[in-house]
């Protein structure tokens, strides 16, 4: 047996206004699309905005409904809009923020699994990385230059 170690290197940031001004821009369309969230029943509100390299951004929030399994998180909504809009452009970035309308979140939220696997499927198909930023409402900032970091292990259509 060989054991094996991984590691993430990421980038923190104590504030928004460390960032580039580009992605200053990003975070701030990706906190206007979380404040338009659809979360009654969570009250946990998740906003993103992806960066194509044709410097359109496209955002999502997360989708809820009554039946729960049936809502969708704001990641693969934003993902999924620029896939069906904009299907040859390269994804560059994305930026995601979560807040809460019960508690204060001052940690950096990162995407879900599924998320993840969603996204990853696209930095894959485009072999070329995707920087994720995110964050909570206040609060640090992480950035990591790909989504493939997030997701050690990851599934992909050279398996199929």
């Amino acid at each position: 047996m060989k054991e094996i170690d991984f590691s993430l290197k990421a980038k923190m940031f104590d504030s928004v206004l460390e960032l580039s001004k580009d992605e200053q821009n990003l975070m701030g369309k990706a906190i206007t699309a979380r404040n338009n969230a659809y979360a009654p029943y969570s009250k946990f509100q998740v906003g993103a905005a992806i960066l194509l390299d044709n410097n359109i951004i496209i955002t999502g929030n997360n989708q809820e409904n009554a039946a729960y399994p049936s809502g969708m998180c704001a990641e693969r909504v934003a993902i999924w809009s620029a896939g069906a809009q904009y299907p040859n452009m390269i994804v560059k970035k994305i930026a995601i923020t979560a807040a809460s309308s019960e508690i204060e979140v001052k940690n950096p939220v990162g995407p879900c699994g599924a998320c993840r696997q969603a996204l990853y499927e696209y930095e894959f198909n485009q072999k070329e990385p995707i920087e994720i930023i995110f964050m909570g409402e206040i609060g640090k900032i992480i950035k990591v230059t790909s989504l493939a970091s997030l997701l050690p292990f990851s599934f992909d259509s050279s398996y199929l």
